[in-house]
């Protein structure tokens, strides 16, 4: 027989499986072979050329390797051609995806970059955003912790950058969603030029004066940048639950992450602001303003890419529809972009599989659906249920909610619509509710001045069986200074 570069790896361990261990003892990183579905996607398509790159070793020091241990093996006359394979990129997406993941998880176990790059760059050399969302959430449902795919993201990007760089950016029309983050994005990035300015004059202030200015500037930087909560909070309550519903959750789970990351940066810097330490606002200025770019980058480059290709006109239109609830960050929204065809409020706000509303025969009476929501807005309560499966099924959309919510929330997993951080928190609560054990939890923050108190309480049919979670939100700053009683009208 003969081996070349060209032959297939997947072919020749199937008629000599001894060579899976040698293949392995020859360079670790062939262990990957070892998976059924790494043989089955890469192990079918490699060829010797690209084996040798996987596994790091020079093509004719592995195809003279392999050729002796088989002749070892099975006295068999092997020749070797040692001529070269041009090197042509994966195109089975499978495999592509195999790759992907391989790389990423080399670079968790602190692999050098720049071999990996060149792997990335011999086996692939390019690759899509839809593709990196798929990555990292087939890494997540793998078994790698959101947290820990976070924590690569800046590292992986690096990866792909060169592919990232020569894909044409995402167009959208002024109005449309995509725009309108897009616009949100160079609105941002003035406001950070500004605020570079500043951070680099805390390496040379002196004197009172001149601190105090350069505070009251900060100051005013930092309350205008602030508004990049709208922007995330689109992201996070519009985007991310449509692509979940289209079985893409990757962005939801990373993204998440590392805007409160940015969102606890931002807190701290404004403490270091407000209490004149300079040194150090100069430097979490400085890692913040990055942190945020380098999101800008993330979002244009991966997210909106991938969600323009996943998302059709009835979601964009949903997206739209909530926005408003929202809000915007910095600019307003173009009206160019408007959807081919109407959709009714209800197509607008309910998910693809929802029923028709029951009528509702009370334990105490009765009221139409639309009493029973006309009156459940009217409490001064923030309130969101989630049923038995730990699916959002309900929000109460009064006109000053204190944690904003849009349409796109019904149908979500719970788990998805907090940040990764505080999903164990989520799981303890709901597994308690659901065992029995207990019927309450009870959580209070200060936040712009307002005392907010939280409660999660569990709702049980009169058989005592668990049938969700209500969320009760309410705002206590008035209720807290009351003393004394109250008896007469004092309407003027």
């Amino acid at each position: 027989m003969q081996i070349t570069s060209k032959t297939k790896i997947d072919p020749l361990l199937r008629e000599y499986p001894f060579l899976l261990d040698f293949l392995v003892n020859l360079s670790p990183k062939f262990s990957k072979l070892q998976s059924p579905l790494m043989r089955k996607t890469v192990g079918r398509l490699a060829t010797m050329s690209r084996a040798a790159s996987l596994g790091d070793i020079a093509l004719n020091d592995l195809l003279a390797a392999v050729a002796g241990e088989i002749r070892r093996m099975t006295n068999q006359d092997v020749k070797v051609d040692f001529g070269t394979e041009e090197q042509r990129p994966f195109m089975d997406r499978e495999a592509r995806l195999e790759v992907l993941k391989d790389i990423i998880r080399d670079l968790h176990r602190g692999a050098d970059l720049e071999p990996l790059k060149k792997r990335f760059a011999d086996l692939i050399k390019d690759v899509d955003a839809k593709e990196i969302s798929e990555m990292e959430q087939a890494l997540i449902e793998g078994g790698m912790p959101a947290e820990e795919v976070k924590r690569l993201c800046d590292v992986h990007v690096q990866v792909f950058k060169e592919s990232l760089e020569r894909q044409e950016p995402p167009q959208a029309p002024p109005g449309h969603p995509v725009h309108t983050l897009w616009a949100e994005n160079r609105a941002l990035e003035k406001i950070l030029f500004s605020l570079d300015e500043l951070l680099q004059q805390t390496l040379t202030v002196s004197g009172p004066a001149a601190s105090s200015a350069l505070q009251e500037r900060l100051r005013f930087d930092l309350e205008t940048i602030s508004d990049v909560e709208k922007h995330y909070l689109k992201k996070e309550n519009q985007l991310f639950p449509l692509l979940e519903a289209k079985g893409v959750s990757g962005p939801s789970q990373v993204m998440w992450a590392i805007h409160d990351d940015i969102r606890a940066h931002l807190k701290e810097l404004k403490r270091h602001v407000d209490q004149g330490r300079m040194a150090e606002a100069g430097s979490l200025g400085r890692q913040v303003a990055k942190e945020i770019r380098d999101m800008i980058y993330k979002e244009e480059k991966i997210l909106f890419p991938a969600s323009l290709k996943t998302l059709g006109e009835r979601d964009w239109a949903r997206v739209k529809h909530g926005e408003e609830e929202i809000g915007y960050a910095w600019v307003t929204p173009g009206m160019e972009w408007r959807p081919s065809k109407s959709f009714t409020e209800k197509e607008l706000t309910m998910p693809d599989d929802s029923k028709p509303l029951p009528k509702l025969e009370l334990e105490r009476g009765a009221m139409s659906p639309e009493l029973v929501d006309l009156l459940l807005k009217r409490l001064p309560l923030d309130l969101s249920f989630v049923d038995e499966n730990d699916t959002v099924v309900y929000y109460s959309e009064t006109s000053d909610r204190i944690f904003p919510r849009s349409p796109a929330v019904i149908g979500r997993k719970v788990q998805n619509c907090h940040p990764p951080a505080s999903i164990h928190v989520v799981n303890k609560i709901l597994e308690a509710f659901k065992s029995g054990k207990k019927d309450a939890a009870k959580f209070w923050i200060q936040t712009s001045g307002k005392f907010i108190l939280i409660r999660y309480l569990a709702v049980r049919n009169k058989n005592g069986a668990y049938q969700g979670c209500l969320e009760v939100s309410q705002d206590v700053t008035d209720i807290r200074t009351l003393d004394g009683q109250k008896r007469l009208l004092d309407w003027d």
